[in-house]
């Protein structure tokens, strides 16, 4: 066994590039670099960070430089991943006797970043904010945040289960609580409830408190409109984390955002039961035109921190002023634009959300113009307005997948576009490609019945729990949870926003 230098080079700037490493034999062993461990854990929580497993396959994040054993005389795999906008390595290489380093260099094929456009890792628990600069600069990542959130475990010494808050004395505030080389990490909160939903509350100049309520937590008294309301008056910003997918479907962070107090709406890599689309297009549909942003939701060493990731465009709107006396102090950064209408100048998409294909969109008048491009394999690019697709075609196989469309509209509707489809990943292998802009608006489109029929029901399940399961300590809270659910069916009964 030889111990090697292994090194991957931007071929640009002749530096190290940070990436997500694998090397194996022909057999299928893998050899971890040193500092890393061949079998390493992969329970959520559990020594989170710097090794990943994909599948069966485990990978470790480096600077772009290791020293790895490795087997003389023998055919070595190696594999190199970092971000969709560059080309994966993959190389088969022979150690000869005494050999004592391999270098490679990978390919950038284009350059977002350099465009303007900011790629962010929304959501992700437990990693340092240490091993989260690792993991985004290895992931081509800008931004990532990390949410300190309640998170039970067993202990070994006496057999109970206690509450952790991981993280949370590295909140950030609203700067970075680390950076380097262009890559950013704060540190936020999840803010929980089992039944009534999950918020993310980022860049907030104080923790919101609580962090959790309502079943182990205790009773019910606290309410997700609280906790969005002390976010924005503390200069951050709300995402709903975990949407249609945990407790009641809509729960109270629906009515959150049907009364305004929700700034996107999330998409992660986890598995879902749940549907996620058809639920956003019935919210878009009812008018209420939220931006999506992508997380990987990574809780342990089976997610990549960019899983899924959203690509931003700068936006010119400005940002409203932190309250007097507050946001002021050193190291202030303002947020992350999030247009809440999706799109800038001349019609260009702000934002999407993708695990490898790339979307472009725009609406010039009447004209809709879309492309997607990938080193992850797609089935297909679709143009959707209204939640029905008005043009599809399939993506076109060669050294990158490709897919382009264009087409003419009506107004008076939302508009998005999608990349569908694929067997697996190339960067992702347990995922499939996915890709999605926020919505588009053209005119004035009116409200869905249909859909706002839909989101009225789930808003009433909602505050049926509210008034005959949930526990209340005080019952001028509950008054105010079926207030609030009041209100947002009364929004609805008006047909929208």
């Amino acid at each position: 066994m030889l111990t090697v230098h292994l090194r991957v080079a931007d071929p640009t700037t002749k530096k190290p590039l940070p990436v997500r490493l694998r090397v194996t034999a022909a057999a299928g062993r893998y050899y971890a670099p040193l500092g890393r461990l061949a079998v390493f854990a992969c329970g959520v929580g559990e020594d989170v960070g710097g090794s990943v497993r994909l599948g069966k396959d485990n990978f470790a994040h480096i600077d772009g430089a290791c020293e790895i054993t490795l087997p003389a005389g023998e055919p070595l795999r190696i594999q190199a991943f970092h971000g969709p906008e560059w080309e994966p390595l993959d190389r088969t290489v022979t150690l000869g006797p005494g050999q004592m380093a391999l270098r490679f260099e990978m390919t950038r094929w284009c350059n977002w970043r350099a465009d303007g456009w900011l790629r962010t890792d929304h959501r992700c628990h437990f990693l340092s904010p240490h091993a989260a600069l690792l993991e985004a600069a290895a992931e081509d990542v800008d931004e990532v945040h990390i949410l300190a959130r309640v998170h039970y475990t067993l202990s070994a010494i006496d057999g109970n289960t206690y509450p952790q808050l991981h993280g949370l004395t590295a909140f950030s505030w609203q700067a970075a609580a680390l950076e380097a080389d262009g890559q950013r990490v704060f540190v936020n909160t999840l803010n929980t409830h089992p039944a009534l939903g999950s918020l993310g509350l980022l860049n907030c100049h104080r923790v919101v408190y609580p962090l959790a309520f309502g079943g182990a937590e205790g009773p019910d008294d606290w309410s997700l409109c609280d906790w969005a309301d002390q976010c924005h008056r503390k200069g951050g910003k709300v995402l709903w984390c975990n949407a249609f997918r945990d407790g009641l479907t809509g729960g109270e962070a629906l009515v959150a955002l049907i009364l305004g107090k929700i700034d996107a709406i999330e998409f992660d890599a986890s598995p879902r039961t749940k549907p996620f689309l058809p639920w956003v297009y019935q919210l878009w549909n009812a008018g209420f035109l939220v931006p999506l942003v992508g997380s990987s939701g990574k809780d342990s060493n089976r997610g990549v921190v960019g899983a899924v990731r959203t690509y931003v465009k700068d936006d010119p709107t400005p940002r409203p002023p932190p309250p007097a006396g507050e946001g002021e102090k050193e190291g202030f950064q303002p947020f992350l634009p999030l247009s809440r209408r999706g799109r800038g100048p001349g019609g260009g998409v702000v934002s999407f959300i993708t695990n490898g294909p790339l979307l472009r969109f725009a609406v010039d008048g009447p004209h809709i113009t879309a492309s997607a491009e990938s080193v992850t394999p797609f089935d297909k690019l679709e143009v959707v307005a209204n939640g029905q697709v008005i043009g599809t075609t399939p993506a076109t196989p060669g050294p990158r997948y490709t897919a382009s469309l264009e087409l003419d509209h009506t107004p008076d509707r939302w508009f998005g576009a999608r990349a569908v489809g694929g067997a697996g990943s190339v960067l992702f292998p347990d995922q499939p490609a996915f890709a999605h802009t926020s919505p588009v608006v053209v005119g004035q489109p009116a409200p869905h019945p249909a859909a706002v029929a839909a989101l009225r029901r789930l808003v009433e399940q909602t505050r049926d729990w509210i008034d005959t399961q949930a526990m209340f300590t005080n019952t001028k809270r509950k008054a105010q949870h079926l207030e609030r659910c009041d209100a947002a069916l009364a929004k609805l009964a008006g047909g929208g926003p």
